[in-house]
């Protein structure tokens, strides 16, 4: 198959793409006559092609999809100058904590966090899409497991969990806290400048 060719098929399907497009979609664009790894190398070419641009191609949980650089954030923000509330900071914790101690309890969460966890913080970490139910731990009330969703990693720019930057693991120190708490912070931060059409933030939890 003509490589030139490929990559304006490609980058042209990609950038009218309205959420990243799996391997497996973008094979049907050839009617699936090229197979994954020649497809990727045409991908990463085409990545190498728009290195130092602006817009970047990115591989993310849910597939490939064209982003904007985070250094051109501040300069797009400005046509939408209305920020949306911020997390609250238990909100920024939670997440955090679900993030990297996946999959826990609303005990476990509390447990590390030293306080009660408002069941509106979770409510609102699954209506944003970032975390969700996956099950029951056996025991005396099985209660729910939470994890985070490909919904997440996409909004991160994330393939998998394994590119999540590890903060020290969690405990009740103050100062853990504080670095899972900002790590959570730059998450939503990221999702916001990451999505091109995003619904509001919701208002910020506490507790």
């Amino acid at each position: 198959m003509n490589t030139a060719w490929a990559k304006r098929v490609l980058e042209t399907a990609l950038l009218c793409a309205t959420q990243p497009l799996s391997l497996a979609a973008l094979r049907g664009l050839f009617d699936e006559q090229i197979d994954a790894s020649a497809l990727r190398a045409v991908l990463e070419e085409l990545q190498s092609d728009w290195s130092d641009r602006g817009v970047e191609l990115r591989e993310v949980a849910a597939g490939w999809r064209f982003q904007s650089r985070a250094d051109m954030q501040p300069y797009l923000q400005r046509l939408n100058p209305e920020r949306p509330p911020r997390y609250s900071r238990a909100v920024q914790e939670t997440l955090a904590i679900i993030a990297h101690r996946q999959p826990v309890t609303r005990g476990d969460i509390e447990d590390i966090r030293g306080v009660s966890v408002n069941a509106q913080i979770l409510r609102q970490l699954e209506e944003r899409g970032w975390i969700e139910t996956i099950g029951h731990r056996e025991g005396p009330g099985r209660p729910l497991l939470y994890a985070t969703t490909r919904q997440f990693l996409d909004d991160l720019g994330l393939r998998s969990l394994a590119d999540l930057e590890a903060p020290p693991v969690p405990t009740t120190d103050p100062q853990q806290i504080d670095l899972l708490a900002a790590a959570a912070g730059e998450a939503a931060g990221a999702g916001e400048s990451l999505r091109s059409a995003e619904a509001p933030l919701l208002p910020a939890a506490e507790s």
